[in-house]
């Protein structure tokens, strides 16, 4: 998504490198992603998954 739409920004962090990063997220298991701060889930989704948790993090928020 992050290719597709100048709105969209994703950052790869290696945990075993950042552990107080780690530890801020929670990282139990990768891969982790986190969305807006607000919402979070582990392990691989198929795509309509995990558009569902993007669109889930964007609720309530207004466009720039």
């Amino acid at each position: 998504m992050a290719v597709e739409s100048p709105f969209i920004v994703a950052d790869v962090i290696e945990v075993s490198e950042f552990p107080e990063v780690a530890q801020q997220y929670k990282v139990l298991s990768v891969p982790k992603v986190v969305v807006n701060e607000q919402v979070s889930f582990e392990g691989a989704l198929p795509e309509a998954g995990f558009l569902d948790k993007v669109l889930e993090a964007t609720r309530g928020t207004t466009p720039r």
